[in-house]
């Protein structure tokens, strides 16, 4: 059953595409990105592979960032890119498990932005992430 409160994420990338169908829920603070874990998404021991669980978190703290940077006058074109990614793993997600990355911005200034994230199947804490961005 699809976590409550997502839809399609309509932002849409080469990386990506092979991991449709990507969800999205946008809160007042932050995009959270969620997926199915299907076998396209797994490692050899049938796990959710850590570069596809990296590679979201990256996306939904990007996200997080630039949506509160645009809220602010004169920042409706601000963009950000990744400086550092930084991830501890903490337990597996399996085959048929939704796979939710919640993101938190700390910290929004003029050149680096900060953010935190936990990645979650269910109550389970999946792994956890923080990163750097530099505003552009």
């Amino acid at each position: 059953m699809t976590p409550e409160g997502y839809a399609r994420h309509t932002r849409r990338s080469p990386l990506t595409d092979p991991w449709e169908p990507l969800l999205s829920r946008e809160t007042a603070d932050s995009v959270q990105l969620a997926v199915e874990v299907r076998d396209a998404h797994c490692n050899g021991r049938g796990f959710a592979h850590g570069g596809l669980i990296s590679a979201l978190a990256d996306n939904a703290m990007g996200l997080s960032i630039v949506r509160l940077a645009r809220q602010q006058p004169g920042q409706e074109q601000a963009s950000a890119v990744t400086v550092t990614l930084a991830l501890d793993f903490l337990d597996a997600a399996r085959i048929g498990e939704w796979l939710e990355v919640q993101p938190n911005v700390l910290k929004l200034g003029r050149t680096l932005a900060f953010a935190e994230c936990r990645v979650v199947c269910g109550e389970r804490l999946i792994a956890r992430g923080n990163a750097s961005f530099r505003m552009v």
